[in-house]
């Protein structure tokens, strides 16, 4: 069988390594990061809900369950027409017949971005966030932002849903701990209606949530700079704060701009639908450094990741047997999450026919909680994985 080196151990890389092994390939997966980190449910570190260690999983377990190779080393550059990639210990790997290329993406860089915290960047950073809540709590009283923002240059690339599961389960922790009262909860966005993508209902719906809990809105303004207690927004106003945390809008991956690849103006790699990259014959895109195709409400997601990942697989079985890379992974992009609010949780569901967005007040928190454990043990083969999951 074809031998597949897979670029990044995040949830699109690790999919498209384990389903490749269950097609008999050779895979070698190479990471910088020696765990697979599960986003979805870093949500809970800031507030106590979950700790580090049971939303990682050592990529080493996956390799040796699943019979890939894992190599734990930076990647430093791509050259995709040299049929090469170069490590950052020095090591340049070639021996491959196909490249899929999961990465994950960058962040924009606005003015002062140093100063805040983002729930959606590196792993470890959740445990500042969680570290910084705590300091406030000694102190008993605090003002707390949470936003997020998108890239002009691609309508996909922004992750607004973990921004307001971090906000109202901050607001849920806080209420638990008796202290609301004490503490300033803001949310803030530059676009005037952040949250539309999840559907005509979601905008009403999250305002009636946020006068609900007393949270403050400040919305439709471009945002400027971050200053260490404050967000600058473009008709000169601040929003004084104690704690930012923000998502920033996606951008390419940094390590794509430095290698011979084909970029959109956003910095992601130019692929197909077939995810197939352009130009190449050999070289797949997948998850969230790579442009997403479908409608305007489009989003990167993890099922989304997923999805392009059995895809690859599907393709790369078509070019095998000398069939042209035809499986798309365009039908099946929607935007399905279960938002978690703290005690309870909403169903989102939006694709080409319907918008869905069902409240979840007993089960919700559980069901998402639940989910948490089937991905990672599903991953680890100590639950059978669900048709479609």
């Amino acid at each position: 069988m074809s031998k597949a080196l897979v670029l990044g151990g995040g949830i699109a890389g690790v999919e498209a390594a384990i389903q490749l092994r269950k097609k008999h390939h050779d895979v070698t997966l190479v990471s910088g990061r020696d765990y697979l980190f599960v986003y979805p449910i870093s949500i809970w570190i800031p507030v106590h809900g979950i700790d580090f260690s049971d939303v990682s999983v050592p990529l080493e377990e996956l390799a040796s369950i699943h019979g890939f190779d894992f190599v734990h080393a930076e990647v430093t550059k791509v050259r995709a027409k040299e049929h090469a990639v170069d490590l950052g210990d020095g090591r340049t790997l070639t021996d491959y017949d196909y490249l899929v290329l999961a990465m994950g993406q960058g962040k924009t860089q606005p003015k002062g971005i140093e100063h805040t915290f983002s729930i959606c960047g590196e792993p470890g950073v959740s445990v500042e966030m969680r570290d910084r809540i705590d300091a406030m709590m000694k102190v008993g009283s605090g003002r707390i932002a949470v936003g997020f923002a998108g890239n002009p240059k691609d309508t996909s690339a922004l992750r607004g849903g973990p921004a307001f599961e971090l906000l109202f389960n901050i607001d849920h922790y806080l209420r638990q701990k008796g202290v609301r009262d004490n503490f300033e909860l803001t949310f803030f966005a530059p676009m005037p209606e952040p949250g539309a993508r999840m559907g005509e209902k979601a905008v009403p719906t999250l305002r009636r949530f946020f006068a609900g809990k007393n949270i403050a809105s400040h919305t439709g303004v471009k945002i400027t700079a971050f200053e260490e207690n404050a967000v600058v927004f473009e008709n000169g106003k601040r929003l004084e704060t104690d704690l930012i945390l923000f998502i920033p809008g996606g951008s390419g991956h940094p390590v794509y701009k430095n290698s011979d690849l084909p970029l959109s103006e956003a910095g992601y790699v130019q692929a197909g639908e077939n995810s197939l990259v352009e130009g190449f014959t050999d070289v797949f895109a997948i998850g969230d450094g790579a442009t997403l195709l479908g409608p305007d409400w489009r989003a990167k997601q993890g099922h989304v990741a997923e999805v392009m990942a059995r895809g690859v697989v599907e393709n790369i079985e078509a070019l095998g047997r000398g069939e042209s890379a035809s499986h798309s992974y365009v039908p099946h992009v929607n935007i399905l999450c279960v938002m978690d609010i703290g005690p309870m949780a909403v169903m989102v569901s939006r694709n080409t026919s319907r918008q869905r967005l069902v409240p979840l007040p007993f089960v919700g928190h559980p069901m998402k909680k639940a989910w948490g454990f089937y991905y990672r043990n599903s991953k680890r083969g100590r639950v059978p994985r669900l048709p479609g999951m």
